[in-house]
């Protein structure tokens, strides 16, 4: 017997004594001054303390995952099945060829998404409608006052302007919102101009349903007013618009005839406005 053979053989003895003693394998390995991998392997070569107590408690398990992997069953599910680790599964079954991957499920998967969605978007409308409630409680009676300056404000907005390189002194409004036609209509009957002294248009894509644009918006500002023949906006095929459908009525061209002082006003009462933040803490 070689050096190497003799080497063997005494660490071969020195872990057996070992574990005579009850040491851990770890405890093993401080003992005789090898690996712990090293300790495994010896301990491999000698026979088992208790012959009669060697029955392998996993081969059932292990000949089930075997059966499972076979069948097609995944490794987190061959273990969860058997309430064992996926490592022991994968030692298992490691000399096995892998199942065919099951075909993405895209109508199962999106389902199951768009119910969770519903599900989020359905409290999300609801908290929203919540928030707008209580923010229109929040409103009261408007005063003639308050009208006055919420109209100017809405004008100053969304309303056109005179500029100093191109005076049009002139109030003119455009917009696709019924209910901003609404309030400004009203505020024109605060500055004491009627449906009479407005004429109106429609400004829509050459596509959509001009007479039935025309109707919606002549009940959106009532009976009277003198009413323009339609501006159509040139249709571009490369264009993908969102406003289309019934729902879409284009926009109204609201302008108020002999309101040159009144469009003077209303910038005097946009300035008094500015000016009379000054005082808002």
């Amino acid at each position: 017997m070689n050096d190497q053979g003799k080497d063997d053989e005494a660490q071969l003895r020195a872990v057996e004594q070992c574990r005579t003693e009850g040491m851990t394998r770890a405890e093993i390995a401080r003992s005789v001054n090898v690996s712990t991998w090293r300790v495994t392997e010896l301990l491999a070569r000698l026979p088992p303390v208790r012959p009669d107590l060697r029955v392998r408690a996993k081969d059932a398990e292990r000949e089930k995952a075997r059966e499972l992997r076979v069948a097609g069953r995944t490794m987190p599910e061959i273990a969860e099945e058997l309430g064992v680790s996926s490592a022991s599964v994968s030692l298992w079954t490691r000399d096995l060829p892998k199942p065919e991957r099951k075909p993405y499920e895209h109508d199962r998967v999106a389902g199951a998404r768009r119910a969770r969605w519903d599900a989020l978007l359905a409290a999300r409308e609801g908290e929203r409608a919540s928030v707008k409630e209580a923010g229109c409680r929040e409103v009261d009676d408007l005063t003639e006052r308050e009208l006055l300056l919420l109209g100017t404000a809405l004008y100053w907005a969304e309303g056109s302007k005179s500029k100093p390189y191109r005076r049009k002194e002139r109030l003119i409004l455009i917009n696709s919102d019924p209910d901003v036609i609404r309030v400004h209509m009203r505020w024109l009957r605060r500055l004491g101009f009627g449906t009479d002294d407005c004429s109106f248009s429609v400004s829509i894509h050459e596509t959509a349903d001009v007479e039935a644009a025309e109707r919606y918006w002549r009940e959106v500002v009532g009976p009277g007013g003198r009413w323009r023949k339609a501006n159509l906006k040139r249709h571009r095929p490369e264009t993908v618009r969102k406003n289309i459908g019934d729902s879409y009525h284009g926009c109204l061209v609201v302008q108020t005839r002999r309101s040159r002082v009144a469009y003077q006003r209303m910038e005097g009462l946009w300035r008094g406005i500015v000016e009379g933040l000054s005082g808002v803490v």
